[in-house]
């Protein structure tokens, strides 16, 4: 080989080496680990030691005196954060959930990728917010096919109760309880903070929160079954009795268990 090609040859050489040298080297990823938490519905009647919520059973309402046997209770729950021991707030990503007590596997609701860490408070959503309602066809607990829809307009049916009872005129009670604008709103925050007790999550773990919930609360101020025993547009009634459920202390922390 001829001088002149050896020198060519090993420049090619040095151009390749230091182009492969430039390339940078992608880098590996970081492995984020990460928790679940559970949040446990357990449903009460009465006081906060009252009996264990059920359908199909005759309960008394304790501050209308009605007897209801509900056959139906079904609400929306959404948006949920956990917060920090630093104050900061973890967001859960498109989280709705639809809790419906005759579905017992929709009383956990399964917050996942959970950053590892202690977490002293729960925030979230009684209802759906203003933009699910009138972003069109949706899937999941979102979905039509849940029958808690009335139109684009009207939007979600945030909280469903039926039943029946010989207080009411009827013999039964339905109301479909809604409205996300205006004077009409029931969508409600609620903050629940874990009474001094920390939820602690680990990798690759599930901690559960427990909470207990009384829907008596519906009740707190609205008329007796005897009075209203339906409701099923967005307006004055449904937003008082609604508010009864979802802004007052109807939702109260129990226990954490990791």
């Amino acid at each position: 080989m001829k001088k002149n090609q050896i020198t060519f040859v090993l420049f090619l050489g040095l151009m390749v080496s230091q182009l492969t040298s430039c390339k940078k080297k992608t880098p590996t990823p970081a492995v984020v680990e990460t928790g679940t938490v559970t949040i446990n519905l357990n449903h009460k009647w009465g006081t906060a030691n009252g009996s264990d919520f059920k359908l199909d059973t005759t309960l008394v309402q304790p501050d209308t005196g009605d007897s209801l046997n509900f056959t139906t209770l079904e609400y929306y729950v959404s948006n949920f954060k956990l917060k920090k021991s630093d104050g900061t707030w973890w967001v859960h990503p498109d989280s709705y959930f639809l809790v419906d007590l005759s579905n017992p596997g929709s009383l956990s609701l399964n917050l996942t990728n959970v950053p590892l860490g202690t977490y002293t408070d729960v925030n979230f959503t009684m209802g759906v917010d203003s933009l699910h309602n009138v972003s069109g066809a949706q899937g999941g607990a979102l979905s039509t096919t849940n029958l808690m829809f009335w139109s684009w307009n009207s939007g979600y049916i945030m909280l469903k109760v039926e039943g029946i009872s010989n207080n009411s005129q009827t013999g039964s009670f339905a109301f479909h309880l809604g409205g996300f604008s205006g004077a009409d709103n029931i969508v409600t925050d609620k903050q629940i903070s874990f009474s001094g007790s920390s939820l602690s999550v680990s990798s690759n773990h599930t901690s559960k929160v427990f909470l207990q919930v009384n829907p008596d609360w519906l009740w707190h101020s609205a008329p007796s079954v005897s009075v209203l025993n339906s409701i099923h547009v967005p307006g004055s009634d449904a937003k008082t009795m609604a508010l009864g459920f979802f802004a007052n202390n109807s939702i109260t922390f129990d226990h954490i268990v990791e």
